[in-house]
């Protein structure tokens, strides 16, 4: 039978068997997030178009070629979400979160949508784990979120990501550095794609993060923002290289990192993976932007990672995943009473919490029992006439061989964790 038609390009299944693996990958990063003190925050997966065109700003790659924008019914101009920290900064204003006081600390695990080539590490649908920590002006604060992405990485076994850090100033440093960066590009305006030169007038910064791999090597020579630096920008950059120094976080400087928004200031960061040769994820500071969408002048900074990619990084270095949750009981039946008894025996054991199936495809004995070894089940129970009548049956270690006899009645629950925790004391 063919297919009525594939996932769509640019997008992939997580099915079972892998999303055991990005149910821990998730947990890690959940866990550092919720030791630094940051909670959940769940965004809708779309958004009014405005609040990424004034959040993202208009020179983007993202913003110019990859959103998923459409009119809705309504006539309204609505996004899918390409990124996490415009709707999060949207949810923390238009839900007075900082009513209660800075700072602000969110995390979230979502989708985003990008329409770009799909190729190692980049998909049109990703996902990505985000932080964002509001209110915190301090140099502090940058320490601890590059920090935290450092520690998930290790913890996930990830040894050879490094940080990429740079600074790219507040608004005032960077109107010097605008007029240099013309200048030098304008020198060099006809090797420029047409979206550089497009660029050119409106915000040359974006020439930086060109992908071009001409207007790359024409990048190489330009001006840094590191020469332009006003003296708060400069001193707040070395407060949080010394932050880290006493972290024990090594990074290397890379005056050409500028990040792919508009929104960022002064410190940002990367995380590239030497394997892999691209960044697992990144950040910074937006200080700028909550006064953009609406709020007041807040200072604010974060990160997203890419999972897709770190995943891949995972399964590259072969990380051993601990096994997922198998079937720790299954209740295999003869006849329609042995499994009405089944079903309500696996009820039972699911009201204690203990995993336990039967079966539900009408199969015999030797295909129920070939069913359980293929879900792992680390013990059988086997109903028919016989064990119905007796109201008990012999529980079976699936490793040991072991048997016990336990009761089916009201007992049953305390009879199986009696008998499977003495057989586990025998096959020890």
């Amino acid at each position: 039978m063919e297919l009525l038609t594939k996932a769509p390009k640019g997008t992939a299944d997580i099915v079972p068997g892998a999303s055991e693996k990005w149910q821990v990958m998730e947990s890690v990063f959940r866990n550092e997030a919720e030791l630094n003190g940051f909670s959940e925050v769940r965004t809708p997966v779309f958004e009014h178009t405005e609040l990424f065109l004034r959040g993202m700003g208009d020179t983007t790659d993202v913003v110019e070629k990859q959103m998923y924008t459409f009119e809705d019914k309504g006539g309204r101009s609505i996004t899918l979400r390409p990124e996490g920290t415009a709707g999060a900064v949207r949810a923390m204003l238009e839900n007075g979160l900082y009513n209660a006081g800075y700072p602000v600390k969110m995390y979230y695990s979502i989708p985003c949508y990008r329409y770009e080539k799909p190729q190692a590490g980049r998909f049109r649908e990703f996902r990505t784990f985000g932080v964002e920590l509001f209110g915190a002006a301090e140099p502090a604060a940058d320490a601890q979120i590059i920090a935290m992405g450092v520690s998930a990485l290790r913890r996930l076994g990830l040894e050879d990501v490094s940080v990429q850090l740079n600074s790219i100033g507040c608004p005032d440093c960077r109107k010097e550095y605008h007029k240099a960066l013309k200048e030098y590009f304008t020198a060099h305006k006809e090797q420029l794609c047409q979206t550089c030169l497009s660029r050119l007038d409106r915000n040359p910064m974006r020439i930086l993060d060109c992908k071009n791999p001409a207007c790359q090597e024409i990048a190489k020579a330009a001006p840094k923002i590191t020469d332009y630096l006003c003296e708060d920008c400069r001193a707040h950059f070395e407060k949080v290289q010394s932050y880290l120094t006493k972290l024990g976080i090594e990074f290397e400087l890379d005056p050409g990192l500028v990040r792919g928004l508009d929104y960022y200031t002064r410190t940002v960061f990367e995380f590239p993976s030497k394997s892999l040769g691209y960044a697992l994820g990144g950040g910074g500071r937006y200080d700028g932007l909550v006064e953009e969408l609406g709020g007041n002048p807040t200072p604010a900074l974060g990160f997203g990672m890419g999972l897709d990619r770190i995943m891949a990084a995972l399964e590259q270095k072969n990380t051993e995943f601990p096994a997922p949750n198998r079937c720790e009981v299954y209740v295999a039946s003869i006849g329609e009473k042995a499994l009405e008894k089944a079903m309500e025996l696996v009820d039972s054991l699911h009201k204690c919490g203990i995993a336990a199936d039967c079966d539900l495809c009408g199969r015999g004995l030797k295909a129920q029992m070939k069913y359980a070894n293929k879900v792992g089940a680390s013990y059988t129970l086997v109903l028919g006439d016989e064990e119905i009548e007796k109201n008990s049956a012999d529980l079976k270690n699936m490793k040991t061989g072991e048997t016990k006899r336990i009761s089916l009645g009201e007992s049953f629950t305390d009879d199986y964790l009696t008998a499977s925790t003495a057989q586990n004391d025998l096959s020890i």
